[in-house]
């Protein structure tokens, strides 16, 4: 699956990255993974194997906010890739996001 590439700066991934390291650090956060539940498969697999990921993309000009992060497995964000939520979504009912 392709997407459209917009201009994102270098900066701005930067900043934006360095918010989300600040935010792993905070009671928010922490009660996010606490039931260790990833976000888009509901699998449990513990607090310890969740990434924090980012619903809209940093390179798709994404930002680290409470309302675009959410905790997920290390193989769904993985596959997420770059995609948007309804191309995640797209991606998950193809043969292609069945066989993974």
């Amino acid at each position: 699956m392709c997407f459209d590439p917009i201009d994102v700066s270098e900066s701005h991934i930067r900043r934006e990255k360095e918010k989300a390291r600040r935010l792993r650090k905070t009671h928010w956060w922490n009660a996010r993974i606490e039931k260790g539940v990833c976000y888009y498969c509901g699998r449990r697999v513990g607090r310890e194997n969740l990434t924090m990921d980012h619903v809209v993309p940093l390179a798709r000009g994404g930002r680290s906010t409470k309302g675009n992060l959410v905790p997920a497995c290390k193989d769904c964000n993985n596959r997420k890739r770059y995609l948007l939520p309804v191309e995640w979504e797209e991606y998950l009912k193809s043969p292609d996001g069945l066989q993974e």
